[in-house]
């Protein structure tokens, strides 16, 4: 008896795993942001986004902002330290760095620079250093904001980028032949995949990539080469950001999270 107990148990586990074999998400919470462009939530719980070109920081009732109209449209925020953000604006070669009241604490205008350089990706690296790409001579380089010194890491790209994130010691892209790179902070540079096409993605590391392709969110195991869609989310949204199996999606009526429970 124990035994057929045991047999009708083993195949209703068996059944339950096959039926869900890609990630199923979990809504974990949701919440409505009236924004144009949703930045992400830090480990403090603030949360970040951008609204008529105004970058806006908030958690309950705390509510800070900051705008300077004259140098355009916000091309990227970096918050990956709380306690110093990094604003591009590419159409003015600028960077802003704000402290943890968005206040501004630094700009750096690039066009000023003797060494000639046009940015056109920009992020936070370790050491009081800034990733940066350098489109004049397409190498990637690291930008000193004590020393306000610039140095050039590893050889010139051979190709555009067309898609691009940074942590602390590495920075990331993706080629416009789709080719999946990573560079650390020494310039060592390394091959990691190629991916298939897209329609927007989120770079999560150097194993994973979150995707959208024709509607369907796919993530995307570079080391296995494998896709996989994501059951059971929004279909109508104007962004996503995955890490660490969490996901956040963005849409018309605010932010979604789901916890990404992998099969």
């Amino acid at each position: 008896m124990k035994f057929v107990t045991f047999l009708a148990v083993f195949f209703v586990s068996f059944a339950v795993h096959c039926q869900y074999t890609n990630p199923v998400a979990s809504q974990m919470s949701s919440q409505f942001i009236k924004a144009d462009v949703f930045i992400g939530e830090d480990a403090y719980g603030y949360q970040y986004f951008i609204k008529n070109n105004v970058f806006f920081k908030i958690k309950g009732s705390e509510f800070m902002q900051y705008k300077n109209l004259a140098l355009g449209k916000i091309t990227r925020a970096d918050i990956q330290n709380p306690l110093r953000i990094v604003l591009f604006y590419e159409n003015f070669n600028t960077v802003v760095a704000l402290d943890n009241q968005l206040s501004e604490v630094q700009k750096i205008n690039f066009s000023e620079k003797p060494e000639g350089i046009v940015v056109s990706a920009a992020g936070m690296s370790s050491q009081n250093n800034l990733w940066i790409f350098n489109n004049l001579n397409q190498q990637l380089g690291l930008y000193n904001t004590i020393r306000n010194t610039y140095q050039a890491i590893g050889l010139p790209f051979e190709k555009n980028i067309k898609n691009y994130t940074s942590d602390f010691n590495y920075f990331y892209w993706i080629d416009a032949k789709n080719q999946f790179y990573s560079c650390d902070i020494f310039g060592k540079k390394k091959v990691l995949g190629q991916l298939p096409e897209y329609d927007s993605v989120s770079i999560a590391d150097e194993k994973t990539v979150l995707f959208q392709k024709d509607s369907i969110l796919y993530l995307f195991d570079v080391e296995k080469n494998k896709k996989t869609a994501i059951e059971n989310i929004e279909k109508s949204y104007l962004s996503f950001h995955y890490k660490n199996q969490n996901l956040t999606i963005f849409t018309a009526e605010g932010i979604t999270n789901y916890k990404i429970n992998l099969p």
